[in-house]
């Protein structure tokens, strides 16, 4: 960790500063979890050695809980697993995942010592755990799973005060980093990353988090490398300047950010961006057009429908009926994109839900329009490396390839490896990917120019044979990357 160091940044406590310059994707520093656990809806469809998804897992023949792709996984996780499965057992059921996780930090600490890790710059009791600031029914959940985390420790184990166990759980409410699958597109599980913790948030961060499964593919499990998350540098940083990450989407407005950042943080954002509210006129601003925009109360009137229909939208979508979301969306397009500015982040939505929603129908001509013009709107707001953005323009380019316009998708494609290469690096799955459709558009790109026929004949055919899917992707661009920390 010789690459950063700890100081007490004016009003935000500790902090971790650059001790030497650097540059675009740069790896500032990894670090493996403390402990990190599955989420409970999901506990039957997620490795929990590997975290990667699998149709088919195997189940612990013990607990009957813990699920993993075959032995080599279990016996990788069974030094981790021995107790908590005993746990299990004795208990009876199977505790939420935050009591799960708290468990588990404090047998690794019971065993190791509150320095884990030579890497490691803080040690948990170090961190703030803010129950002080909680409020009154996050307090009850808390008090409520201290008690039932006291029925579940097993009575051999090492027994521990309850201030000292109040504030773990304090500490994962707090700064839990969501595990992500193997992919990189769907928060699976939560650990906790006590390097990352001291990482102070900025609205326009000059960082980014992302998860790093490593190899975990070897039958061996000596060969396997760990599971950690990476702080990669957005551009270039200078020696002494302060490391931030976004702990909120940047899409969302500067007061919206600055009340999710108290309730869910317990600090007042001070940053740049959130004093002088910027982006905020035009990401609620109206269209302009040959020099005339529409009146405030246009403007206001078509906001306000977009956030009903948002709201049937959404419910729609939970009940999966995606014809009833189409119409929603297409409904309110058609009444709000002549009023609102192609920035304004109501119909930056709505555009990215009606191009997933398409996409899913097999529809993908139409699903590309609306996703280019989702990615044009990002491209006015978002850092220039925001991951966001390269996920945004991975999935549009990889809509419009399917839609048989392969010049646009290969420059999407190609803007997304850029973004990615520098917030995910090139041994991450996702760049890996997007590197081989790099390629592969690159190729059908050649050969759509020297001869569009054939180009659209071999096409056609390769479809007959072998429809095209997408590729698994978040429920939405905002719920891909928005939150780098988890909330229960």
């Amino acid at each position: 960790m010789e690459s950063v160091v700890i100081f007490d940044s004016p009003g935000k406590g500790r902090g971790l500063k650059a001790a030497k310059e650097f540059w675009a994707g740069d790896v500032i520093f990894s670090e493996a979890s403390i402990a990190a656990v599955v989420f409970d809806s999901l506990a039957e469809r997620i490795c929990h050695s590997c975290f990667r998804r699998q149709e088919k897992l195997q189940r612990c023949a013990q607990c009957k809980f813990a699920h993993y792709c075959d032995r080599t996984c279990q016996r990788a996780a069974w030094p981790e697993h021995k107790v908590e499965c005993g746990a299990i057992k004795a208990y009876g059921k199977v505790p939420n995942e935050n009591i799960r996780l708290v468990a588990r930090v404090l047998w690794r600490l019971d065993k190791e010592g509150s320095m884990v890790s030579d890497m490691q710059l803080t040690t948990l009791d170090e961190l703030e755990d803010h129950i002080n600031d909680m409020q009154e029914h996050d307090l009850k959940e808390l008090k409520v799973d201290v008690h039932n985390f006291l029925d579940y420790w097993p009575r051999t184990s090492k027994q521990h005060l309850i201030d000292d166990i109040s504030h773990i759980f304090g500490v994962i409410n707090c700064n839990g980093f969501s595990v992500s699958d193997q992919k990189g597109l769907q928060a699976v599980g939560v650990g906790l990353f006590p390097n990352l913790c001291l990482v102070n948030h900025d609205c326009w961060p000059n960082c980014t988090v992302i998860l790093n499964h490593g190899n975990q593919s070897a039958v061996s499990t000596v060969f396997h490398s760990q599971q950690r998350i990476e702080l990669r540098s957005l551009g270039k940083i200078a020696e002494g300047e302060e490391l931030t990450v976004s702990y909120v989407d940047y899409l969302n407005l500067s007061e919206e950010r600055r009340r999710l950042l108290k309730t869910q943080y317990y600090f007042d954002c001070t940053c740049e961006h959130c004093k002088n509210k910027t982006h905020d006129d035009v990401k609620m601003g109206g269209k302009e057009v040959d020099g005339v925009k529409p009146s405030d109360e246009q403007v206001k009137e078509a906001t306000d429908y977009c956030f009903q229909m948002m709201d049937k939208m959404d419910k729609a979508r939970l009940n999966g009926d995606y014809h009833e979301v189409s119409k929603i969306c297409r409904d309110c397009i058609e009444k709000t994109e002549p009023i609102l500015a192609d920035t304004h982040i109501y119909l930056l939505r709505m555009w990215s839900t009606m191009s997933e929603v398409k996409a899913y129908l097999q529809n993908f001509e139409e699903a590309a329009e609306y996703a280019r013009k989702m990615v044009d709107g990002y491209m006015k707001l978002y850092h220039p490396n925001n991951p966001a953005l390269g996920m945004a323009a991975m999935r549009a380019g990889v809509t419009h390839w399917q839609a048989g316009l392969i010049e646009i998708g290969h420059g999407m494609i190609c803007k997304a490896y850029a973004i990615l290469m520098v917030t995910h690096g090139p041994t991450h799955p996702i760049t890996k990917d997007l590197e081989a459709m790099r390629v592969q558009t690159e190729m059908e790109l050649r050969m759509f120019k020297e001869n569009e026929y054939v180009y659209y004949s071999m096409r056609e055919a390769a479809l007959k044979n072998k429809p095209m899917t997408m590729l698994h992707e978040p429920r939405s661009v905002e719920e891909g990357i928005k939150n780098l920390f988890h909330r229960k």
